[in-house]
């Protein structure tokens, strides 16, 4: 959208609604959102770690005096670069869905903050997120805040006047994704379902789910989408994603059909349409990665990869520990033979030493 423009910090979108954007979108640089009406307010997720939390609050309340004190916060997702902040509004309602809320549970800020100190346990992944991490986020001094209220399916908030629509549409990117609609701004805070100009990476999945998550947005009468990662877009945004999980399905479709080992499948697709998103490590299938692979079979139905991908020909390495693609059901909308998900095991970075999958 060319009325927005991707500079890191506070964007007024109108109506009461605002973002906080932190170019460029990659690992850990997530987006967040306020919406505010009547001297009341709604924080739509924290940041990853303190410093960053609290730069985006000032923001916020240098912009909106309501924002002084939060009322409700709502946490779309468990990843930590969307709740590890949310001791600094500890004294505000904080929502979030029961699934989200069981993961965050058991991937607390304080498990994180003892992997980054002693990375080196972890070997590759260890390393992985040392490199990543390292310098730019201070995992110290974090406290597992967790929703002081969950939900199922969906729920309706007021802030003010103005009526928010919580909507989880998990398991996707994580188990409890929800999606937080504003119908009256036409205004929707997407959390991770939107990757814009970037690859999502799906820790749970299935990708299905994931479509039809787009798909919900694409019926909503929505003008203005703040999305995870990335700069705020439009429903061209929204179908750029389908599109890209459209097509990944597709193609792992066919190499399963014609009988190709998961690993080679997963290499063989052409990720060339999306050369220019970024993190493309996130999907092993990118074909303008350099991928060195040492597998072997484990069985029929697991491959181990031990990956070290390079993003693009200027980008660091990434070293992702030991991956696993699994035959996990892909299911087509027709019936036709079970398929798996043609991913890889990643060093979840939810997690605390633990292998999150990478559907595609």
């Amino acid at each position: 959208m060319a009325r927005w423009h991707y500079r890191r910090g506070l964007q007024d979108i109108g109506n009461g609604c605002y973002a906080w954007l932190q170019p460029d979108g990659g690992w850990g640089f997530s987006n967040s959102g306020l919406i505010t009406d009547g001297g009341e307010t709604l924080l739509v997720d924290t940041l990853m770690d303190l410093a960053h939390t609290r730069e985006m609050l000032d923001g916020y309340r240098a912009a909106v005096p309501a924002a002084a004190q939060i009322g409700t916060l709502v946490n779309t997702h468990s990843n930590g670069d969307h709740t590890f902040g949310n001791q600094l509004v500890a004294g505000a309602r904080i929502v979030a869905s029961r699934a989200c809320a069981e993961e965050m549970a058991q991937h607390t800020p304080e498990k994180r903050s003892a992997m980054m100190r002693n990375w080196r346990d972890y070997g590759e992944a260890g390393a992985a997120w040392h490199d990543l991490y390292d310098g730019i986020f201070d995992f110290d001094g974090l406290v597992y805040t967790p929703p002081t209220e969950t939900f199922e399916r969906e729920l309706k908030l007021r802030v003010g006047a103005c009526e928010v629509e919580l909507t989880m549409v998990g398991p996707a990117h994580t188990r409890g994704d929800v999606l937080v609609h504003v119908p009256s701004t036409r205004t929707v805070f997407t959390g991770d379902i939107l990757f814009i100009g970037g690859h999502p990476i799906t820790w749970d999945g299935p990708i299905s789910n994931w479509i039809a998550a787009c798909d919900r947005i694409l019926g909503w009468d929505v003008e203005t989408i703040v999305p995870g990662h990335g700069p705020i877009t439009d429903k061209a945004g929204v179908r750029a994603v389908k599109h890209y999980f459209e097509y990944l399905t597709a193609e792992a479709r066919r190499r399963y059909d014609a009988g190709m080992p998961e690993a080679e499948a997963a290499l063989d697709i052409s990720m060339a349409e999306f050369r220019d998103w970024i993190d493309a490590e996130r999907v092993i299938a990118d074909a303008s990665l350099r991928v060195q692979v040492t597998s072997r079979r484990l069985g029929s139905d697991t491959v181990d990869l031990a990956l070290h991908m390079r993003h693009g020909d200027t980008g660091p390495w990434t070293s992702v520990a030991t991956a696993r693609a699994s035959r996990v059901a892909l299911t087509p909308a027709a019936p036709a033979p079970a398929m798996p998900d043609l991913g890889v095991m990643f060093f979840n970075g939810a997690d605390t030493g633990e292998i999150g999958r990478a559907h595609v």
